[in-house]
């Protein structure tokens, strides 16, 4: 067999942009895209998306530039998951809920030479630009409308070159899209946090997308013609890859600007929704809601479930999958594979079991907890800690322009997460903590080394450290402990005020701890186990109710 080779017809490029394509001809006439009174069928949004993505390469944009996105689920927002890879350029959403100074800083480091901005963050976004150095060169920005927007301030459309549905008319409906000459042609870049001064920006090629895409549809199960909800941000890893797994199914995106649980359980109503993602704070704001008239399948990760949320949202119809995955695999590659006898378990422990990470998904090549030391796999015992270790096509090619950030992760033919899990006897793996103690508040990841670094910037704060603190509502949120320079007073509010200030919402630590010293190891590191522990004891008693 040695004479076989591969040739065109055998090795043409793996993409996930064919996916409109065939949605085009398939359920041409069906619905694609449901908005308010916006209603698309697949035909149109397929040639929106050709139109569109003529129109960002008349702007002279090139093969490999970098187009950032600034918006949230929004019918512009699901179209450029498509067109901004058709026109041969790189797709970077950015977070919407971060502060300018860091907006800024993710521009200027992806390079970005086009960015769409939804009307409602024009001035955020124009305040990020005005932050750039005066020798480095502006993006061209082009402005997202939308009727239903609320707008606080009349926006300078001077300083936008065009209108979104402007580019969309001029555009070419017959354009040749770009398609990948490798595999491994980037399509994507998005930020791991960006909540740090050395941001990471993880790419993703064609393939891996790809391989996420199927990868998810199949492990899900989804049927074909779902009709989707989207309350899952498509900032947060390109939404889990699911932009374009709907399209590959022909189901229905329906989209929403924001939610809360009476406009997701109104949109669930009105649109007979069968399937929605969202972090663990979604399913605990919906687990105080009415019983479904019949069942959706909603998907969950980006932070362990607590298993009573997962029990009271069950008990109100909602079958619940639960998965694991990071911005450098794509979406999910762990999933809690559901055992039929497990079904027979009091309900309690069926949340139990469900709560845990599971097994790696059909396209994921290997999943292991290793010790990070030896790189030998740990004892399925349930209780030997270890490292989260992945091999797989969807896992990223590298971080941008990091070439040591990468090579620390990317080794031995594993990437290792930085996630600190259990492998049980039934070979299911479960998250006990994370490493370079990262917080997740409702799906969001947050640098603890971030906000100590703007607390440190307080005249009168002497020492600080920031832990996780369990919240039942956002699963976790930034507990900041702090000892004061002698003679100096601060209150809780005025430490929150000022971090309000400086950083992105979520990110603000929502409790405030004042102590005399902070406790040290004999070298004077900082213990951060011990202030964990009061953290955990602070959450056993009475409290508010955390805002974000």
């Amino acid at each position: 067999m040695d004479e076989l080779k591969l040739a065109g017809a055998n090795s043409c490029p793996l993409t996930p942009l064919g996916f409109l394509e065939r949605a085009a001809t398939v359920y041409g006439d069906c619905k694609s895209i449901i908005y308010n009174s916006i209603t698309y069928n697949w035909s149109e949004t397929h040639r929106r998306c050709l139109q569109l993505a003529s129109s960002i390469q008349s702007l002279g944009i090139r093969k490999g530039d970098v187009v950032s996105v600034f918006a949230p689920n929004i019918p512009a927002m699901y179209e450029l998951q498509f067109a901004v890879p058709m026109s041969g350029a790189v797709l970077n959403n950015i977070n919407t809920r971060l502060d300018s100074r860091t907006i800024s800083l993710l521009f200027r480091h992806c390079q970005s030479k086009l960015i769409f901005v939804d009307c409602q963050s024009s001035s955020l976004i124009l305040k990020s630009i005005s932050l750039f150095p005066s020798n480095s060169l502006r993006p061209i920005l082009v402005l997202i409308e939308d009727d239903s927007a609320e707008i606080e301030s009349p926006i300078p459309t001077h300083d936008f070159i065009s209108t979104y549905e402007d580019l969309v008319k001029k555009g070419d409906p017959y354009f040749n899209w770009v398609r990948p000459i490798t595999d491994f042609d980037p399509i994507v870049l998005n930020y791991t946090s960006g909540t740090t001064s050395s941001p990471k920006g993880v790419v993703h090629s064609h393939r891996g997308i790809f391989l996420m895409t199927v990868d998810s549809l199949i492990d899900w199960a989804v049927p074909k013609q779902p009709i989707y909800l989207w309350t899952l941000p498509m900032f947060h890893a390109n939404g889990w890859c699911y932009p374009w797994g709907i399209a590959a199914l022909g189901g229905v995106n329906i989209c929403l600007r924001k939610f809360d649980a009476a406009s997701i359980f109104d949109s669930i109503n009105l649109h007979n929704v069968t399937h929605m993602c969202g972090a663990p704070v979604v399913l605990n704001m919906l687990s105080n809601g009415k019983p479904l008239r019949k069942p959706i399948h909603i998907l969950t990760a980006g932070a362990p479930p607590p298993s009573a949320v997962l029990f009271r949202t069950e008990a109100l119809g909602f079958v619940v999958s639960h998965g694991y995955g990071l911005t450098e695999t794509a979406g999910l590659v762990v999933s809690c594979a559901w055992k039929a006898k497990w079904n027979r378990l009091p309900a309690e422990d069926r949340a139990r079991m469900k709560a845990r990470q599971g097994v790696g998904t059909l396209l994921s090549t290997a999943v292991d907890v290793v010790d990070p030391l030896t790189g030998k796999s740990v004892k399925r015992d349930g209780l030997t800690l270890g490292e989260v270790v992945i091999r797989g096509g969807s896992v990223m090619l590298g971080y941008f322009r990091d070439p040591i950030g990468t090579s620390k992760c990317m080794k031995d033919g594993w990437f290792y997460t930085g996630d600190v899990a259990v492998m049980e006897e039934d070979g299911y793996l479960s998250i006990k903590d994370r490493s370079k103690d990262v917080i997740i508040s409702g799906g969001e990841n947050i640098s603890s080394v971030e906000v100590e670094s703007v607390l440190y910037t307080i005249p009168a704060v002497n020492e600080a450290a920031v832990v996780a603190r369990p919240d039942e509502f956002w699963g976790e949120t930034p507990c900041a402990f702090v000892s004061l320079k002698e003679g100096m007073m601060m209150t809780e509010k005025e430490v929150v005020e000022y971090c309000r200030e400086r950083m992105a919402r979520f990110m603000v630590p929502k409790t405030v701890v004042f102590k005399e010293e902070l406790p040290k190891t004999s070298t004077g590191k900082i213990q951060k186990f011990v202030l964990r522990d009061e953290a955990r004891a602070l959450s056993l008693g009475p409290r508010k109710k955390s805002n974000m």
